[in-house]
């Protein structure tokens, strides 16, 4: 090799002291940012819309739905006496229990991150803060345009697929609080729909409201069974009829 093309060991060493500082900072960026940025795993999908389970997927939920429902006891509502929305926790908390994962946003806009399409952020809030997007309602079948607004929000609300006063009077009050705040903020009864229509459905079971899109009734009452089984809830004798009636209509057997 020629003299000119060896390195030069003291150069080398005397540029490295100069810049040592600066490296040390590039490295320290780095580490921070990746310790901050939040871990795919801990946040759900974003602005993919309502998840459209192949065939076979939606047989198999439905008869592990008909299957669950026949373990789930059968009995009268109990009073709704001291029922209150903040017995299941503050509203929208960050998926208040560890078991479900916390990712910096509050559950409403999680849902709607994941429910929603087209989908813009407020600036300034690490795209937690939904302002706008389209929601393909799986209640009713119609296409929603969402605008964060005090007169434009409740086109598109939040409803809780097993409602909170409908668990109350079926075991939900015999659970811990912080049951009852994860049952309130679980991704599984969640679902980001039709603001009247949810308005319509208030808190009734299967056997008085199903969703007026015909073709989504399976899935819903499936989702039904499958909190219901979670959270150790009961069903009523006219409930555990609609609900059969509907899986057994999927091809449940």
């Amino acid at each position: 090799m020629p003299r000119s093309a060896v390195p030069n060991t003291g150069s080398i060493i005397t540029t490295i002291r100069t810049k040592w500082p600066w490296i040390l900072a590039g490295l320290l960026v780095v580490v921070l940012v990746t310790m901050l940025s939040p871990d795919p795993d801990d946040t759900l999908a974003s602005g993919t819309g309502p998840a459209a389970p192949t065939e076979a997927t939606d047989a198999q939920q439905i008869q592990v739905a008909f299957t669950q429902l026949s373990t789930l006891e059968v009995k009268g509502r109990a009073p709704k006496t001291g029922y209150d929305r903040e017995l299941f926790g503050p509203s929208w908390t960050d998926n208040v229990s560890v078991a479900l994962g916390r990712n910096g946003c509050d559950t409403r806009n999680d849902i709607l991150r994941r429910d929603l399409v087209d989908i813009t952020s407020r600036d300034r809030t690490r795209d937690c803060v939904v302002q706008a997007g389209t929601l393909r309602d799986l209640y009713t079948g119609n296409i929603i345009a969402f605008t964060r607004g005090t007169k434009t929000s409740d086109a598109v609300q939040i409803d809780h697929v097993v409602a909170l006063s409908d668990a109350w009077q079926k075991g939900a009050q015999l659970l811990d609080a912080q049951t009852r705040a994860d049952l309130a903020n679980d991704p599984r009864n969640l679902q980001a729909v039709d603001g009247p229509t949810n308005q319509r459905k208030s808190d009734a079971d299967a056997s008085t409201w199903l969703p007026p899109l015909a073709a989504y009734r399976c899935t819903y009452v499936a989702r039904q069974v499958e909190v219901k089984v979670a959270y150790r809830l009961w069903v009523t004798p006219p409930e555990r009829d609609a609900m059969a009636a509907v899986l057994t209509g999927c091809g449940a057997r």
